[in-house]
Parts: C-alpha cells; structure tokens; sequence
C-alpha cells in the first residue's frame, strides 16, 4: 500500500455488478418470448441442408417474429457461392 493510493480514484464495483447484470437480465428478456424448441429446430433444419450442401453452423439463424396476431418462423440460411457438387 503506498501513500498515495488516497489519490487514485476508487473504482466502482458495485455499480460495474449493477451494470453487467442489467445486460444480463435484458439478454434473457429479449429471448424470453422465444419458443423453447428454436434451437433444436435450428439444429436439425441444418443437418439437414448439410445433407446437400457445406455450410457453417453460423449459416442458419432460425427466429420467430410478429406479424400481426401471427407468429411467423422466419429461417435464413446463407449458402455458399457455387454448387457442392461442382
């Protein structure tokens, strides 16, 4: 300990706490409303494509979004440039 740690400004780890768990509750928050099956489902549709074509596992986003009263699944899968075959 020296005689000037006084000087340096303490840092705040109650508010960093505070902080880190407010991105922590509002990440839950917004995949709360998500079904429970979303990743399974995503899983599954990409074995599937990798059946036909080589694609990374970043390459399917599978989401549920609000149309009006309706829940619409919304599935983009980003294919590699050519054909897998070829």
């Amino acid at each position: 300990m020296s005689i000037f740690d006084f000087l340096k400004p303490k840092k705040n780890t109650a508010q960093t706490a505070k902080n880190r768990l407010q991105i922590i509750i509002a990440q839950e928050r917004s995949s709360q409303g998500a079904p429970d099956y979303l990743p399974l489902l995503r899983r599954e549709i990409l074995e599937v494509i990798r059946k036909y074509v080589a694609v990374d596992v970043e390459a399917v986003k599978v989401d549920v979004v609000k149309d009006g009263e309706h829940d619409v699944l919304d599935i983009s899968v980003a294919l590699p440039e050519g054909r897998a075959g070829a």
